[in-house]
């Protein structure tokens, strides 16, 4: 059915469809594999794109070192056993699709109002809130006697009013509203000043006090780390005792597990009511003119011109730059869909904009998902096989969050059984060290060496300031294999794009070194700067590097995801420079603030209007 070329353009589409079937398909560019699943056209299975990414990864991992050594030959000429896993697969895929049960409603038992009696539901007026006199030991006293006096009054007031007859038969009705309204002012006076109650002698000390933080120390000498020097020992980081669940957030949270980028999207009442809004105006035009005109909005019966999309195109670009999406790159998707429709059959029922729209989506999912996928855990593991440490590099302008993202990844890390040394590479930066060291004894505290066989999973290695970076980087390194550590973190310090001696430096950290992994540490604030940073990092590690194929960004962290709502357009923007993947996104401030990129909760909060 295929005879066409698979396209791979970055915009394109992965459906292929003939006659009453359709085709999906996936490329492995690494290994030179093609993935395809072929359904009936009328079938709307949701779950053929997890499929074949699960099948994808499962027959990749399975048989990579068959690949790898026979090549070409090992995939003519080899038997793969991998029906039972097939089966597996699409038995997990048919059972995530199922529709979840409806949420049951509580009985009026289970609800908090049946705990309540009818007495406590009526308020009185005038009757003072129970909350407000709970603690309030001697109201009930002061209470009582109110009442009791409040009694004989009354009382005393019903024994007057009969003899009173002849007084009120001397008294004019102004005179009595007058002494009614004198008595009425008076008791209300006095219940006043009963109500005040007088406050204690106890006066405020005058002069400002220092405020006292939760880990500070008043001993300026504790506090003093200027001298001390780890080198990757862990004596000189002594466990901190402080609130883990103020440093790990979710308690309900599956220890070592990487969870997706969530987006809770709004219903779609408010889209359906645009459309019936847009959609009664047509039909009160009268006649048969507004009923042509609806069906020739509706039925696609012409071929889409680029007269047709210009002005939805022009919306949809002011749309992404709206979004944080940069600038040239929104032309240049919006180019790419409109080279896409042109010339293309409009479905039947289908309006030129959600065509457009849904073609737009598409692309955006494509570029989310590029064709190189980083998993870390798997290469720490074939790193451990080869008795060698995993290297990492984070690089980035300043103040993006590398450090706090380091730590994030090494609590992540450390929950999955691997040992981490962190390598203090920010020479430069005031406190950069003394933060390094703090979250060390932090995450030492959250994972003390007692609960993994006396083992410390996480150490620093430093030298201080004013040093050079790329030799501390090494000594790091070297350390980490002999004392048997699994991963290597390497923090270096911020530096701007422009800045030709820094990035100099970085390009020669990175190419003496040579890490299995450099991540750029980007914040999803930016917009067009985005576009520049990651452009003139790439090229300042190419002109600056020594080695004839010079190594550039392998991957993304994508830093302050929880401040812009659904302003997500820095992560179309970096994908698409860079053609690497977003490893990871950080989502707060605790270190349980760590998602991996989901591309269809990003694009659905790109597209919300």
């Amino acid at each position: 059915l295929l005879t066409a070329p698979l396209p791979q353009e970055r915009g394109g589409n992965n459906s292929f469809t003939h006659e009453a079937l359709t085709l999906k398909y996936k490329l492995d560019n690494q290994f030179e594999l093609v993935f395809v699943v072929g359904f009936q056209k009328i079938l709307t299975l949701t779950y053929v794109d997890k499929l074949i990414d699960d099948v994808h990864k499962e027959f990749r991992d399975k048989y990579r070192n068959e690949f790898q050594q026979k090549g070409a030959l090992g995939l003519l000429n080899g038997t793969f056993d991998f029906k039972d896993d097939f089966m597996r697969l699409l038995r997990d895929a048919e059972e995530s699709s199922r529709v979840r049960a409806p949420t049951v409603m509580k009985t009026f038992e289970q609800s908090l109002k049946s705990q309540k009696t009818v007495k406590c539901m009526i308020e009185t007026r005038g009757e003072k809130p129970k909350e407000k006199v709970k603690n309030k030991k001697n109201k009930g006293s002061k209470k009582e006697g109110t009442e009791a006096a409040a009694a004989p009054s009354k009382a005393s007031g019903g024994d007057k009013q009969p003899p009173a007859s002849g007084e009120k038969e001397e008294l004019t009705k102004d005179e009595i509203l007058q002494k009614n309204r004198e008595e009425f002012f008076r008791r209300h006076m006095k219940a006043g000043e009963k109500s005040r109650s007088p406050k204690p002698d106890t006066q405020k000390e005058k002069g400002k006090k220092p405020r006292v933080w939760d880990l500070g120390n008043s001993n300026a000498k504790v506090l003093d780390y200027s001298n001390s020097a780890t080198n990757g020992s862990a004596e000189a980081c002594p466990v901190e005792e402080f609130d883990p669940d103020m440093a790990l957030g979710d308690k309900n949270r599956e220890p070592g597990r990487l969870y997706d980028l969530e987006y809770e999207s709004e219903d779609e009442a408010e889209e359906e009511k645009v459309v019936q809004n847009t959609s009664k105006p047509s039909a009160k035009k009268g006649g048969l003119g507004g009923m042509f005109g609806m069906l020739k909005g509706l039925v696609g019966s012409k071929s889409l011109t680029r007269e047709d999309m210009d002005p939805v195109l022009e919306k949809m670009k002011d749309h992404l730059i709206a979004k944080n999406v940069a600038a040239e790159i929104a032309v240049q998707l919006c180019e790419s869909v409109a080279k896409k429709l042109e010339g293309k059959v409009m479905g039947t029922f289908t309006t030129v904009t959600s065509t457009v729209k849904q073609a737009l989506q598409e692309a955006l999912v494509q570029i989310l998902q590029p064709q190189r996928r980083v998993d870390m855990l798997r290469d720490v593991m074939d790193a451990q096989r080869h008795r060698r440490p995993y290297v990492v590099t984070f690089c980035g302008v300043n103040g993006v969050g590398k450090s706090t993202n380091l730590a994030k990844i090494s609590f992540w890390l450390i929950e999955n059984g691997f040992s981490v040394l962190i390598a203090a590479c920010d020479t430069f930066r005031a406190g950069a060290v003394e933060q390094l060291r703090t979250h060390t004894r932090r995450l030492n505290a959250l994972h003390p060496p007692e609960s993994h066989g006396g083992r410390t999973m996480v150490q620093l290695y430093e030298k201080g300031y004013g040093k050079d970076a790329a030799g501390i980087a090494m000594e790091a390194i070297s350390y980490a294999r002999n004392q048997g550590f699994d991963v290597v973190l390497v923090d270096t310090a911020g530096r701007m794009q422009d800045n030709a001696p820094l990035m100099t430096a970085l390009a020669k950290l990175i190419a003496v070194n040579a890490p299995d992994l450099v991540l750029f540490v980007g914040e999803a604030l930016v917009g067009n700067e985005a576009v520049d940073q990651l452009v003139k990092f790439n090229k300042a590690l190419a002109d600056h590097s020594m080695a004839q194929t010079p190594r550039l960004i392998d991957g993304i962290v994508l830093t302050k995801f929880d401040t812009i709502d659904d302003k997500v357009g820095a992560a179309i923007s970096m994908t698409y420079i860079t053609s690497k993947p977003i490893v990871f996104v950080g989502t707060g401030q605790t270190y349980c603030d760590l998602r991996s990129l989901n591309a269809k909760a990003v694009v659905a909060a790109l597209m919300k209007a």
